[in-house]
């Protein structure tokens, strides 16, 4: 009988811990690495013969919002394809528990313009056999998984569970007893295995925001009060247990940063703010993030920054995108349904208002954006046209000639939004940066848009390979044992004897995200963009192969890793 499972020979070792690589073989036996350095390769029931090959920890993907499609797609694609063995749900504050029954289609409504998931998919895919944050939890064990899913306890539910959608939309402070039952329901959540909790405070004092509810009004968590979410902070510093992930942007970003530090400060727990993103055109924004960072940790507050770490644009179309809500007169024109969209974004009167007030924050001028799908003969002759050009050759404004043509396509135009973050030398600010994570994937949203799930493989094909910025070992560090460390996967983002054998292995000089294709592969109908891998030979979810040659294996070895390890723990001793 072979002492183990697998037996990975030959294969350089890339470890996450920093050290330099070294060659060298892997046995695992029941998805626990036994030993590394020289193994027989007959000791194993399989031989994965590395030579050649990288041979490096799982990535860990802090910012995903796959509470949905963990239910209809095992392998949470996009994410396992570029290496991704753990995932982190419930990020922002969004997610479906807990939810009473009489409240499940408008919580998922919301996650249809807030995180642009198809409401049909969510329909037909979501089982809704939980009410309570707890047997959601028992419904994701249940669930087949091909990566390893570490859950947030999302505060938007649980405010709206609490004090009800309208005192909760109408940003009402709870009351005493309120903030004591949400306090104890986030308690139980994190007995259950939540690792923390999430919420997005976009406006809270009426700045518009990138992110709304489908109907164009603040998420509940962008109105809720700063003394409650310091008694979430409480909880995990009496607990000494979880993390926090938030965004809070008003217009006093002094203040903003206070409230932060106090949430570190008041919970001692590492805290992920969202997000650190370099603008070509403004690098003051960014170098301003991080020098704040800088005075956190020099304080001893452990406040990170998830920085955007690919140069993912946008494709999208009038008839569903929701990216312009920075803008009060485009959040307007693009809210509805498709038929009121089309009279809105026809509306001479409207249009005045979006010259006047132009979107900026998710696209960057108008003028830069350019036609990549004209849908008819009408239009055909914009086919790759910057809206500047197309501007000026029919002497229109720019709003105009873009909207006339979304309209003669009935809204179906596609357009493509350049990066915002397209210079190496700013995005290598935030890739050197000790205070910042990789990303952010986004993983499971905004799937007619995005396809920013790739970014551990571009780290490694663009940052490391192509321009030398970081090295391989640093890059490692960086999308799996930094992440690790901070989400409290205690054992993982490593390779080392006693962890989990989460395991890429690939071609370094193939490594390559494919270009962008659409699959027909959701529930209800429904579609999405998608970008595929090159140059994974094999990953492993905890000692099982799931991926071979860039394709799944059809092995579903992930786990619920309730309090990052995949095991309960009794109230008595998390409590402790």
């Amino acid at each position: 009988m072979a002492r183990y499972d697998v037996v990975i020979k030959n294969g350089m070792i890339v470890d996450g811990t920093q050290i330099p690589r070294y060659v060298g073989d892997i046995g695992i036996k029941d998805g626990i690495i036994q030993t590394i350095g020289f193994v027989d390769a007959t000791d194993g029931d399989r031989m994965i013969d590395a030579d050649g090959l990288i041979v490096a920890p799982g990535f860990i993907d802090l910012h995903t919002h796959y509470d949905a499609q963990l239910f209809w797609d095992p392998y949470l694609s996009i994410s396992s394809w570029h290496g991704v063995t753990s995932v982190v749900i419930g990020n922002c504050g969004f997610g479906f528990a807990p939810v009473k029954p009489e409240m499940r289609e408008r919580s998922m409504l919301s996650m249809t313009r807030v995180e642009a998931i198809p409401f049909p998919s969510m329909k037909a895919g979501l089982p809704w056999t939980w009410e309570t944050y707890p047997e959601f939890l028992d419904a994701v064990e249940r669930t087949p998984k091909g990566v390893n899913v570490l859950p947030y306890f999302p505060v938007g539910p649980l405010l709206v569970y609490v004090m009800g959608l309208e005192r909760a939309k109408a940003g009402e402070k709870p009351t005493r007893e309120e903030t004591a039952l949400m306090c104890q329901l986030l308690n139980e959540g994190m007995d259950a295995g939540a690792c923390g909790w999430s919420a997005q405070r976009a406006h809270p004092d009426g700045v518009a925001a990138v992110q709304l509810d489908y109907d164009g009004t603040p998420m509940v968590t962008d109105v809720m009060h700063d003394e409650t979410a310091l008694a979430f902070a409480e909880v995990l510093g009496r607990r000494n247990d979880g993390f926090i992930q938030t965004m809070l942007t008003t217009s006093d970003v002094k203040k903003d940063r206070q409230h932060l530090e106090e949430l570190a400060r008041v919970s001692r727990r590492p805290l992920i703010h969202n997000v650190v993103l370099p603008f070509d055109d403004r690098p003051h924004v960014h170098r301003k993030q991080l020098e704040w960072l800088e005075s956190c940790h020099r304080r001893g507050l452990r406040v990170y920054g998830q920085g955007v770490t690919t140069d993912a644009g946008f494709t999208f179309t009038f008839d569903e995108w929701n990216m312009f809500d920075d803008s009060p007169a485009w959040r307007e024109a693009t809210t509805g349904t498709v038929e009121e969209r089309r009279r809105k974004l026809a509306d001479p009167t409207l249009r005045e208002g979006m010259k006047r007030h132009p979107p900026m924050i998710a696209t960057g001028p108008i003028e830069g954006i350019v036609v990549v799908g004209p849908q008819s003969e009408a239009t055909a002759q914009w086919l790759d046209h910057r809206i500047d050009l197309v501007a000026e050759k029919t002497g229109k404004h720019p709003v105009d000639a873009m909207l006339d043509i979304a309209l003669a396509d009935d809204l179906k135009t596609e357009f493509y939004v350049a990066p915002t973050n397209t210079r190496l030398d700013l995005t290598a600010e935030i890739v050197l940066n000790p205070y910042t994570l990789f990303g952010v994937s986004d993983g499971g949203a905004h799937t007619r848009f995005l396809t920013a799930g790739r970014y551990p493989t571009d780290a490694i094909a663009k940052y490391v390979r192509e321009h030398g910025v970081i090295s391989l070992e640093h890059a490692h560090y960086r999308l799996s044992a930094q992440p690790a460390m901070l989400a409290g996967f205690p054992d993982r983002g490593v390779i080392k004897k006693g962890a989990p054998a989460d395991i890429v292995i690939y071609d370094y000089e193939r490594l390559e995200a494919l270009p962008g294709e659409v699959a027909h592969d959701m529930p209800g109908g429904e579609w999405r963009r998608v970008q595929r891998a090159q140059g994974y030979r094999y990953i492993l979810v905890n000692g099982r192969v799931t991926i071979e040659d860039d394709h799944e294996a059809g092995v579903h070895s992930g786990r619920l890793l309730r309090h990052g390890t995949g095991t309960r723990r009794p109230r008595a001793i998390a409590a402790e």
